[in-house]
């Protein structure tokens, strides 16, 4: 084989490598967004009270801060072949039975849907460090890029899908999701994927993560930790700095994805599925702010500018739709590549920081565990601000509150960084 043959057929292994990480990633939220547009339909046909409803909203995101630390364990003694292709079966498997029954049944399909879609959260930031190492932020990028696709796909063609077929039906039929997304996994990562596409991974099969390298092959681009001990990432101010912003980051998210439909209807007198369609610009621009952050890093802005800029459009959906509900569609556009660009910054500076496969796995479930455990809180707190309030203006400044946690945080763990590097 030819030096440019070699070199075609690499990329073209880095190229599925890339599209099974993608693919995974439509399904680590759209399961999840598919619900908010047909709620209505939902409890009318369950029976269910704004409890019932509320769980079956917010046990995914429990799930996220519960079942973390347990999927790391997992994913260290299993490895990430394994432990994603069970997570594909599995949220396909909750996609199933959270419509084919009554309550009891969802329930228990939405926290299978919540467990398995939580080793993809842990799983992906590890895979990009392995897997990309010298492109983690493009990766990282494209990865958040793809898990917006999957909720905007979900936010605005579920309720058109289900005036056709009804609501069942409708989120029955995103488990074609996983199955596209098994099918590409195990072509790139299965026992008997193509050798080159392995090697173009380094770890297409990983039976034995922790094998390589004596245990700890770096999974990250820091060069501040290269040749040397690193430190125990749960000991590391910078772990639970961006612990604080994630929770500041998933809070405003979970908490502006529930509620955002019924704040523009009632701000601007919408229809509900205007409101809908509406509310999915917060969605669709997070995609841009996946693939923009990675291009301004490339083009070395400093990551605490980025940060920094991310911060200020964040804000403008809480201050905008207070002052000017009017100008929603400019305040769901700034906030959305804001919160598609703030994962992507979190994470990336987890894959490039941690030094380790194994500190890896342990910063992304210290960050994620506890910032999806204030993530799951949020739309239920806005929802009593709200009910106790009797407006909006309320939860908007809870909302605030929480991403200017956010920067704060974001701005003293990049600092931190950069006085260890």
């Amino acid at each position: 084989m030819t030096a440019a043959a070699r070199r075609a057929a690499a990329d073209g292994a880095r190229g599925l490598l890339l599209a099974a990480v993608l693919l995974y990633a439509l399904n680590l939220r759209a399961p999840i967004t598919a619900l908010a547009p047909v709620v209505d339909d939902v409890q009318a046909d369950l029976g269910l009270s704004a409890a019932g409803v509320g769980l079956l909203t917010g046990v995914p995101v429990l799930c996220f801060a519960l079942a973390t630390p347990l999927v790391a364990v997992l994913l260290a003694r299993q490895g990430t072949t394994r432990v994603v292709t069970a997570s594909l079966v599995t949220v396909l498997a909750g996609t199933v039975l959270r419509s084919v029954d009554g309550f009891g049944t969802a329930l228990v399909g939405t926290v299978l849907i919540g467990v398995a879609i939580t080793a993809g959260n842990v799983a992906v930031p590890v895979v990009i460090g392995r897997d990309f190492p010298s492109a983690v932020p493009r990766a990282t990028g494209l990865y958040t890029a793809a898990l917006n696709a999957g909720s905007v796909l979900t936010t605005t063609l579920t309720e058109p899908l289900a005036s056709l077929v009804g609501w069942r039906w409708a989120l029955a039929s995103w488990g074609g999701l996983a199955v596209v997304g098994l099918v590409v996994w195990r072509r790139a990562y299965g026992r008997r994927a193509d050798p080159r596409v392995r090697a173009a991974g380094a770890a297409g099969d990983d039976e034995a993560p922790e094998a390589r390298s004596g245990g700890d092959a770096v999974a990250g681009t820091a060069g501040a930790h290269a040749g040397r001990t690193v430190p125990d990432a749960l000991r590391r101010p910078v772990t639970w700095l961006l612990a604080v912003s994630f929770a500041g980051q998933a809070f405003g998210y979970y908490a502006v994805s529930a509620w955002l439909p019924t704040v523009l209807h009632d701000g601007t007198g919408m229809d509900p599925t205007a409101s809908g369609g509406a509310a999915a610009l917060f969605q669709l621009f997070g995609m841009v702010g996946g693939v923009a952050v990675p291009i301004a890093l490339s083009r070395r802005v400093p990551m605490r500018v980025v940060s920094l800029a991310i911060a200020l459009g964040w804000v403008t959906l809480p201050i905008g739709l207070v002052l000017a509900p009017g100008a929603w569609g400019v305040w769901c556009t700034l906030a959305g590549v804001a919160q598609g660009g703030n994962f992507a910054v979190i994470f990336t500076v987890v894959a490039q920081t941690a030094g380790s496969q194994r500190a890896a796995r342990r910063m992304s479930a210290a960050v994620q565990s506890f910032g999806y455990a204030c993530g799951a809180a949020g739309p239920s707190v806005l929802g009593a601000v709200h009910a106790a309030s009797g407006g909006w203006q309320a939860p908007l400044l809870v909302v605030l509150g929480s991403i200017l946690t956010m920067a704060v945080a974001a701005q003293l763990a990049l600092r931190s960084v950069r006085r260890t590097a």
